[in-house]
């Protein structure tokens, strides 16, 4: 399959949330591949630190990796700073981290929840007020914040998280409008089933439950980390740059 080179990528600063593994780090090899100046905030040190050794291997550029605990605000403020002072003015900004971890809705506690939310949601809202002002210095950017199709079908396992990723997509909506005279663009994206190691590992280890799910896909092929990212190059990209306020389904047209 030919890839899609957005030229108007290159050289420019891009800061991925939870970029460390799974879809956050299919992001980091995907803009860094277009010649991006690329800087991930994860918590997982060992792997921050693997991805980056990786991508500088493969793409001849080193992204700047910086360890974040994205629910700690004045860190996740920190972090942003840091990546501000030794990259510049940010043109793009995905805010990936997320964790999907199950509950019962009668075993949530209020501390659960503000938990869940805060990994969820929180982080997204501030990432997104730092970043804007280095956006408006540039004049025009693009947020990307991480949906899922969970609230869309009701997830029965995720309440809290559902919660929380359908309040992404109004925030999305709100912002748009917010920023959108400064020419900074706002859209999200909704994954479907995308099994990468962690969820191989934690909820699907049986491919026979795997490829049932498959067979609601109107397309039956896996829906990859690698397709989330090419929808995020072009959402990057001035391809996209009259699209804003939209929230993007890769699901393979699940029913």
């Amino acid at each position: 399959m030919t890839r899609t080179n957005y030229a108007g990528l290159a050289d420019r600063v891009v800061l991925i949330t939870g970029g460390a593994s799974g879809i956050g780090a299919a992001f980091v090899r995907a803009f860094a591949g277009q010649g991006a100046r690329v800087a991930f905030l994860d918590i997982d040190e060992a792997a921050g630190a693997a991805l980056a050794a990786e991508v500088a291997a493969a793409a001849g550029t080193t992204p700047l990796f910086v360890r974040c605990d994205l629910l700690d605000i004045e860190a996740l403020r920190t972090a942003m700073a840091e990546v501000h002072r030794k990259l510049g003015d940010a043109a793009v900004l995905v805010n990936n981290a997320a964790n999907d971890q199950r509950h019962v809705l009668a075993d949530v506690t209020p501390a659960e929840f503000d938990w869940t939310i805060g990994v969820n949601l929180r982080h997204v809202f501030f990432a997104a007020q730092a970043v804007v002002p280095q956006m408006q210095a540039r004049g025009g950017g693009s947020i990307i914040n991480m949906s899922s199709i969970a609230w869309m079908r009701g997830a029965p396992a995720l309440p809290v998280y559902a919660a929380a990723k359908a309040a992404i997509v109004g925030f999305t909506n709100s912002l748009a409008r917010s920023v959108g005279p400064d020419r900074i663009r706002v859209n999200a994206i909704a994954p479907g089933m995308v099994i990468t190691e962690r969820q191989r590992r934690l909820w699907y280890p049986d491919e026979r439950v795997i490829a049932e799910f498959r067979t609601r896909q109107a397309v039956p092929d896996a829906v990859t980390p690698e397709d989330i990212a090419r929808m995020a190059l072009f959402l990057a990209s001035d391809e996209s740059q009259r699209i804003t306020s939209q929230c993007f389904r890769v699901d393979g047209g699940l029913a």
